[in-house]
């Protein structure tokens, strides 16, 4: 069997008389870590269209640390019940929201899984702290993050408490620490189940 996984970088919500999206014509598209390479296939398959498709050979590991880094910001939308606007000044849970994440990268690098894409290799870094707060300000301030987040958290709450399950049973199973991600997990349980 030749299965392949993708990653549409989109989001929308539809409203009574029109769908509210974003697209930005990308996505990341490839096979499990051992798969035979189907890098030529994906070319083919986007040649000549609008969208931009970035080949991850590894998409295991990728959509691992894709729910890492998701899973904290569906959490910030329950806790704000979706209004992300009543967070964009608040420094302190803008942080534990990266803290979060980092912690759930560490837990998957220790694991021997590899941390993806590769910009994020460095999550460490205050470089890597500053980006993120960045985005997190710019969505608490525009209809980016409605869009891009908390439309989608409060839409698909069995979405998000399933990559939560997934990823607190990963973390069991590697013994690792994730003391900032169980408290913003608690601070949105009317949401999750």
């Amino acid at each position: 069997k030749n299965v392949l996984f993708g990653f549409s970088m989109a989001a929308g919500h539809r409203e009574k008389d029109r769908v509210v999206s974003i697209s930005l014509h990308k996505i990341t598209i490839g096979q499990l870590k051992d798969a035979a390479s189907n890098e030529r296939l994906i070319r083919e398959i986007f040649e000549g269209t609008k969208i931009k498709s970035a080949y991850q050979p590894n998409m295991e590991d990728y959509l691992l640390c894709h729910a890492a880094c998701v899973t904290p910001i569906a959490f910030a939308c329950y806790y704000c019940d979706g209004d992300l606007k009543r967070i964009k000044n608040d420094k302190a849970y803008l942080n534990q929201i990266i803290d979060a994440n980092i912690e759930g990268y560490s837990a998957i690098e220790n694991a021997g899984h590899e941390i993806l894409p590769d910009p994020d290799k460095d999550y460490h870094s205050r470089k890597y702290r500053r980006m993120c707060y960045t985005v997190y300000k710019i969505m608490c301030a525009t209809v980016i993050g409605k869009i891009c987040a908390s439309d989608h958290a409060l839409n698909a709450t069995e979405e998000m408490s399933a990559l939560n399950e997934g990823l607190k049973k990963f973390f069991d199973e590697h013994q690792a620490d994730c003391p900032t991600y169980l408290k913003l997990e608690h601070d949105a349980k009317t949401y999750i189940s």
